[in-house]
């Protein structure tokens, strides 16, 4: 088997993954509603600590947030008051493949608009558009670049595939209480517009995203905050069944460490475990079939800072390692990947639109 098409078809594999990753983020940063009952409850807690230590009256927030309890973080929205998103990711990669190695680079942006559009008590409706994508990608000596943000860029042949994620629009229906995606509309058409820009990923993308598992990648970055009010460390567990790709288990592991003018931080900690697909799964569209794999996450360090005025995330930074060994099926032959990867992400919130004006 030729060595370059099997660093071909890792490519694919891989921007494959990166699209995962920006779908993650479906219903990031969205502003959601503080619940009356929890507002009410902190008042009465504040009233009752006045009424039993006269002293407390004049410590400052921090203070008390550093107390055994937790601060009350929660999300706010206004209906109809669109806000902005920018997610930065750098992934660096080396992979050995027969015995050649392969370095690949990849810098992309990503962003995205939100429209809070219908409230009603804890059910949250809210717009998602992706209104920008910038990509750079280098493996092997070989470069892919594409910028929605300029007038004319590079003709490759994912261009197109890229292009068509710009424009593409979401609903997402938010249980505010339980911080659950209850619903993700949009997906139909999201499909169609890929699929046309490449109609040789049909099988895959019908089958990698599907309802649940948009839903799943949502969820995450609302648990960045605690569903009960007073807790100090949580975590959300999210489990994607990709079929052909196989099997994702995330956990995420949150501290919340100190409020300062409003601003919450809160740390977190991600576990990564993979699960190969099974035999019965086939290739369902892919040029190759993963026939095992054992990656292992290391070393994450990531950091949410909440603004509790605005009751939103206004800035999220993870890294984190990625390692093992894959075995690929191609043709018949089973073939060894030796992979290692680093990815920093960086997602900000603005009140402003922050996609630059397009240049040529």
């Amino acid at each position: 088997m030729n060595a370059r098409f099997i660093f071909r078809l890792e490519v694919e594999y891989m921007v494959l993954r990166r699209l995962m990753a920006c779908l993650l983020v479906l219903g990031a940063m969205a502003v959601l509603s503080v619940p009356a009952i929890g507002q009410g409850k902190d008042k009465d807690k504040d009233k009752e600590k006045d009424k039993t230590d006269k002293k407390d009256k004049d410590t400052p927030k921090k203070a008390a947030d550093d107390k055994k309890d937790g601060p009350a973080l929660a999300w706010k929205f206004e209906k109809d008051k669109v806000f902005y998103q920018k997610m930065v990711t750098k992934t660096v990669q080396s992979m050995k493949v027969m015995q050649n190695d392969v370095n690949q680079t990849q810098n992309q942006t990503f962003f995205f608009s939100w429209k809070p559009t219908k409230i009603e008590g804890d059910k949250v409706t809210i717009e998602q558009e992706i209104i920008g994508v910038a990509m750079d990608i280098e493996i092997g000596g070989s470069k892919i670049s594409y910028d929605s943000t300029k007038e004319s860029t590079a003709n490759n042949p994912l261009g197109d595939f890229f292009k068509a994620l710009v424009g593409s629009k979401f609903e997402v229906l938010l249980d505010t209480k339980e911080l659950k995606v209850t619903d993700i509309k949009g997906r139909d058409d999201f499909l169609k517009k890929l699929t046309a820009a490449n109609p040789g990923m049909k099988q895959l993308l019908d089958t990698i995203l599907s309802q649940d598992a948009l839903k799943e990648m949502a969820e995450p970055t609302f648990a960045v905050i605690p569903t009960k009010a007073g807790e100090k460390t949580w975590k959300r567990v999210t489990k994607l069944d990709m079929g052909l790709i196989g099997k994702y288990e995330n956990t995420y592991n949150y501290t919340y460490e100190k409020t300062e003018k409003d601003i919450a931080s809160i740390k977190v900690e991600t576990i990564l475990n993979y699960t190969a697909p099974s035999d019965a799964t086939g290739a369902g569209g892919l040029p190759f079939k993963i026939k095992s794999a054992k990656l292992t996450s290391k070393n994450p360090v990531g950091s949410v800072t909440f603004n509790t005025s605005k009751g939103r995330v206004d800035k999220s930074q993870m890294k984190l390692e990625l390692s093992g060994k894959l075995q690929i099926e191609i043709g018949g032959q089973t073939t060894e990947v030796e992979l290692s990867q680093v990815q920093e992400s960086e997602v900000t919130t603005t009140d402003e639109n922050p996609v630059p004006k397009k240049t040529k």
